[in-house]
């Protein structure tokens, strides 16, 4: 059950009140009975005195109790109070208000306090309820003496009728005062609350939409009071928490915007081991969804190497730094660097995709060794053959010219070497210039096929070209075509037998002009197929060097298409030849 503030202030009154007068109730009614009773015990201690002197002046002996009766009967009428007469051993010889009869079923009085304490001091006092009168009494002894020697004692009781009903007239006055203070006090705190409650509802509804998020009521409070104090307080707030807010607001946005716009990925996660900060790039590189934070690594990322290095920083204060390989569509390989955000804030992991350079440092590390391979052959052919020279100048000068035709041989394939180095550096590198326009295909092609034509020749190659006449020009540089046509008429030449058949053919592919160097040579194998483009890859590595080839001529063939708009493509059948074929973009009419 909810109390509101009205019944509070209710129920808090009465309970005040009811408090207060029930103190006051029993404070005045204890003050008044000790008031009236030593009144009454003041008064009963001179009848007392009168009654003693009757008893001590009478002379009869103590066992004529019907005597004794006689003069407690008299003595009670002029004290105006019950009078009993106890002989020293606590028998009863006369009580006022008993007959002769009836006083030898009295109980021993000697244990009675009154009776007690009147022997041991010479005066005993006590109110208390009897069972002889059915009620409250108040009782006074003293001892009576015969010959100078205690022989019984005097008492009288007087009832306390009178202060009883004088303390249940006050209870009754004080119920009736605590009724009308209770009415009053409903009064008041309605009137109170009703005051009271109006700020208090102004507040409250201002704090709920507050807490609701909207910040902008203001305390329509006026005046000096607790509640005007409480409404320019929670302005006050207001303002402060607003501001804090829209500075919250503006940091979250700026580290949103940096965390999204990072190309690492970025992963916090807190003490208990839950993702607390996710950014779209570690999402993307583990390919996990948005809704992850607050779960546990492991639910999210199964990834043993990354479990280790995230153990490793939580058990180190010193950062940690690894290489992981993450499988899937896209294997990537990723630089971790794992540390402790703070004492008690979590791990920290950054990530970073290494994989292109790697692939870069790895195909470097190729490129060098092919590179210095493939150089270190014709130095070492044409030095050993310098040597031979020199000997063969002195011993068989006949033989001299065979020497230098090999010199001669293996500087020339340097030399192609080189430029084919410089050529394909220039085009990877982008200072190769492209000039793309509209282009000729049929001139393009009929003028390096005549620079082909005797060599074909030499081996009964077959040269001949079949370009459709309504063929669009494509858009694309003139020298790149050339080369690109020598580079593949030129391999076609070489690796294929005597009586082989090469022709150039052209097709619209959509968008694209599609030419390709078809040979009906001996084919090649599938599985070389996909990386004969790359370079100094050769199928016949003995074979190429003995015909001259630098092994970079296909690589050259497609960073020229590429960097023309176009792609290269291989098909080959053993036994049946070989079409290398590229694409270049259509001029547009």
């Amino acid at each position: 059950m909810k109390f509101g503030i009205r019944l509070k202030l209710f129920l808090l009154s009465s309970a005040l009140i009811a408090v207060s007068f029930i103190a006051a109730g029993v404070y005045l009614s204890s003050t008044l009975d000790r008031f009236l009773t030593e009144r009454i015990r003041g008064d009963l201690l001179v009848r007392l005195g009168f009654v003693e002197h009757v008893a001590s002046e009478f002379s009869a002996s103590l066992a004529d109790t019907e005597a004794w009766d006689v003069v407690a009967d008299d003595a009670g009428r002029l004290a105006k109070a019950r009078v009993t007469i106890i002989r020293r051993d606590g028998t009863v010889l006369g009580d006022s208000k008993l007959s002769v009869q009836q006083l030898g079923q009295m109980e021993n009085h000697a244990a009675r306090p009154e009776i007690a304490e009147a022997l041991a001091t010479g005066l005993g006092g006590i109110s208390r309820y009897s069972t002889t009168v059915k009620g409250r009494m108040l009782y006074a002894a003293i001892p009576f003496r015969q010959a100078l020697e205690i022989v019984g004692v005097v008492r009288l009781a007087v009832p306390l009728a009178e202060i009883d009903h004088a303390i249940a007239t006050l209870r009754r006055l004080f119920l009736a005062a605590s009724l009308f203070a209770l009415i009053l006090a409903v009064v008041l705190s309605g009137v109170a609350t009703q005051l009271a409650s109006r700020s208090v509802l102004a507040l409250t509804a201002a704090a709920k939409t507050m807490a609701e998020g909207d910040l902008s009521p203001r305390m329509p409070i006026a005046g000096h009071d607790e509640f005007a104090e409480l409404g320019r307080a929670l302005d006050h707030l207001a303002q402060s928490l607003s501001q804090s807010l829209a500075d919250l607001r503006s940091e979250r946005d700026l580290l949103g915007g940096i965390m999204t716009g990072m190309r690492e990925g970025v992963l916090l996660l807190d003490v208990q081991g839950r993702l607390a900060l996710v950014n779209p790039a570690f999402r993307e590189m583990f390919l996990v969804h948005a809704d992850v934070v607050g779960r546990p690594l492991l639910e999210v990322v199964r990834h043993a190497e990354l479990k280790a290095l995230l153990d490793q920083a939580v058990q180190s204060q010193a950062a940690v730094t690894g290489e992981i390989e993450v499988a899937g569509l896209k294997p990537r390989r990723l630089l971790v660097h794992a540390s402790k955000a703070g004492a008690d804030n979590g791990t920290l992991l950054v990530l970073v995709d290494v994989t292109d350079v790697r692939r870069l440092e790895s195909l470097r590390r190729d490129f060098v060794a092919n590179a210095s391979h493939e150089l270190r052959t014709p130095v070492a052919s044409a030095r050993s053959a310098l040597e031979t020279l020199r000997n063969a100048m002195r011993s068989d000068p006949g033989a001299a010219g065979d020497f230098l035709d090999i010199i001669d041989r293996n500087v020339d394939r340097l030399h192609h070497l080189i430029e084919d180095l410089l050529d394909l550096s220039r085009i990877e590198s982008r200072e190769f210039q492209l000039d793309l326009e509209p282009l000729a295909l049929a001139t393009v092609t009929e003028a390096t096929l005549g620079i082909f034509r005797e060599k074909a020749m030499s081996k009964q190659i077959s040269l001949h070209h079949e370009l459709p006449m309504d063929l669009p020009a494509p858009r694309a540089d003139k020298r790149g075509v050339e080369q690109v046509l020598a580079n593949l008429i030129d391999n076609a030449i070489k690796y294929c037998p005597a009586h082989a058949d090469v022709s150039i053919r052209a097709a619209v592919d959509r968008s694209f002009i599609r030419l390709s160097v078809a040979d009906t040579g001996s084919g090649i194998e599938a599985e070389h197929l996909p990386r004969l483009f790359e370079r100094f890859y050769r199928v016949d590595p003995g074979r190429s060097r003995d015909l001259g080839g630098t092994g970079l001529g296909l690589s050259i063939v497609r960073h020229l298409v590429e960097a023309m708009g176009g792609t290269v493509h291989v098909e080959s059948t053993l036994g049946k030849g070989t079409t290398f074929s590229f694409t270049l973009p259509r001029f547009p009419s």
